[in-house]
């Protein structure tokens, strides 16, 4: 299975966060929806799950 990462270093901020979270779909979905809500101040929901959903990349992996 390939794993996701959301990445708030790809999305600027007043805050900078750097903040890089990798994972199943779902777990990484919810760690950052979570994120956004506690620490960018974002309503969490269905609707910015969806958005961190669209978000994701998969994860790079070194051979």
């Amino acid at each position: 299975m390939t794993r996701k990462i959301a990445d708030c270093r790809k999305y600027p901020s007043e805050m900078n966060c750097t903040l890089t979270i990798a994972g199943e779909e779902d777990e990484v979905v919810r760690a950052a929806s979570e994120h956004a809500a506690s620490v960018h101040g974002h309503e969490d929901g269905p609707e910015l799950r969806e958005q961190v959903r669209g978000m994701l990349e998969n994860e790079k992996v070194s051979v």
